[in-house]
């Protein structure tokens, strides 16, 4: 397994725009249809074993912040070509084994991971409800293979935080998981593996 981490974007930074299409629904998805809302933008796919590793806990906690009015959107912006089993149809298949009760969205021309700076299944990116980056960073400190349990400690306080209306918490570590399968000669600039 690939250890990459996220990019750590600057807080602050506005939410980049992004219009993709939603494989389960057949619908297409965009950031104004946010507009207002907190919004968590999870970088995650079908096969990464550390998305794997939370996937259960994450669709719970989505869910239950979705009903305290977070709004909740996954991205897909694997290369297909190289990595099938994040094609548009086994994401269909994800989201109705997780399952998943958020839009989980096909970036293939990889711009809007690109535009976020993503790096890794997961990175996760909370904006507050004017879409400005209030917390980048790890679901909480459980990996693959280790014994901590997966509970999404760090993200929790966070989506806590920002629902009280205190200021981002100062303590923000990287997320880690598998880079992103770029295409090949698409690979951005920040790209380190």
């Amino acid at each position: 397994m690939a250890r990459t981490p996220s990019n750590m974007l600057a807080l602050g930074t506005s939410a980049p725009d992004f219009t993709l299409p939603e494989p389960a629904t057949g619908k297409t998805v965009a950031l104004k249809d946010f507009q207002g809302k907190p919004l968590l933008v999870a970088f995650i796919c079908n096969h990464c074993p550390y998305v794997l590793h939370i996937q259960t806990v994450f669709a719970r906690m989505a869910e239950e912040y979705q009903a305290k009015g977070i709004a909740v959107v996954g991205i897909n912006a694997n290369d297909v070509t190289n990595y099938p089993d994040d094609s548009p149809e086994k994401m269909v298949q994800q989201v109705n084994d997780v399952p998943y009760t958020f839009p989980y969205l096909f970036d293939e021309s990889q711009q809007v991971a690109k535009a976020y700076q993503a790096a890794c299944t997961p990175d996760f990116f909370l904006f507050d409800a004017n879409h400005q980056l209030y917390y980048r960073g790890q679901f909480d400190d459980a990996r693959p293979r280790s014994d901590v349990p997966v509970t999404g400690k760090d993200m929790r306080d966070a989506m806590n935080s920002l629902l009280a209306g205190m200021a981002a918490p100062e303590n923000q570590v990287a997320s880690l998981g598998c880079n992103i399968k770029w295409k090949a000669g698409n690979e951005p600039w920040y790209f380190g593996g």
